[in-house]
């Protein structure tokens, strides 16, 4: 069953494209018609492109790896930050750092100095400095925060990426081709979809497209997280009913190794009880066969 249909996305502009003399020739195959000089995209293609984004994005998330959101347009940082963060994965709506994906030490290096700040005032270092030198560090942890904060879990490379307007995230785009991390991108008529893994033709603009986009997209992502949940728990369930039928012939043939050790344990202890109760007996008799000796 899609994850979206024709109708919720015509409802929601997602088929209302560039003007034709802004549209870029390889999107050809994915526009419908032109209407008042405007494209049209074919909404059934783009209900198949989102259902092939999604699936790929559940993978990748079932396998326990991150997916960047990449947004920097007005009318798409709400949406981006609020989905990606429902899914606990990293977002960019500020400016794109430069060398975010190819530099990412760098990056990391940011985000440390960032926690280090906060550690510093929380454990009362920095009282003893000037007001200004405080305001300094502060406008310098807020600009940290502003770009940063949103990838501060983020501790090694994402495994893809998603874009809105691959136009506006050239440089994204490209560090991630570079690397060859898979981009997942929402693709306008005006764009070039040559650099894009997963196309999704779709109206980049309009915040309800992306939203109804995006809605499919990151309900994939939640039940890939909710599959490896539910493997991991069987996993620990059966690793541990393994261990407990291991454990059962094991302490069977422990017993059964045991059970001559303790026999033996057994006849030694009763050696000396026997020995005892003869030597009495011993006693006893030596006076009446030297009575019946004289």
């Amino acid at each position: 069953m899609s994850r979206t249909n024709f109708d919720m996305l015509l409802q929601a502009g997602c088929h209302f494209g560039h003007l034709r003399r802004k549209w870029n020739p390889a999107m050809a195959p994915y526009i419908y018609t032109e209407r008042n000089g405007i494209h049209i995209i074919d909404l059934h293609k783009t209900v198949v492109k989102i259902d092939e984004a999604a699936d790929a994005l559940k993978q990748i998330a079932k396998s326990g790896k991150k997916v960047l959101f990449v947004a920097t347009k007005k009318q798409s940082k709400d949406v981006i930050a609020e989905k990606a963060a429902s899914v606990n994965m990293p977002y960019v709506i500020e400016r794109w750092p430069g060398g975010m994906l190819t530099n990412f030490p760098t990056i990391r290096k940011a985000v440390k100095k960032m926690a280090n700040i906060d550690k510093l005032m929380n454990d009362g270092t920095y009282s003893n400095l000037s007001k200004r030198e405080l305001l300094q560090i502060t406008r310098q942890r807020a600009k940290l925060e502003k770009n940063l904060g949103s990838i501060a879990d983020l501790t090694r490379l994402p495994s893809a990426l998603f874009v809105v307007d691959v136009m506006k995230e050239a440089i994204a785009v490209k560090e991630a081709n570079r690397l060859g991390i898979p981009v997942f991108g929402i693709v306008d008529t005006n764009s070039d979809p040559k650099n894009i893994d997963f196309i999704i033709p779709a109206n980049d603009d309009a915040k309800d497209s992306v939203e109804v986009i995006l809605n499919a997209c990151c309900s994939a992502i939640a039940e890939g997280l909710e599959e490896r949940k539910a493997e991991k728990a069987d996993e620990a369930a059966a690793q541990a009913q393994n261990e407990e039928g291991e454990s059962k012939p094991k302490r069977a043939r422990k017993a059964r190794k045991d059970a001559p050790k303790a026999d033996e344990a057994v006849e030694e202890a009763a050696a000396p009880a026997a020995e005892e109760e003869a030597a009495p007996a011993e006693e006893e008799a030596a006076p009446a066969e030297e009575a019946a000796a004289e």
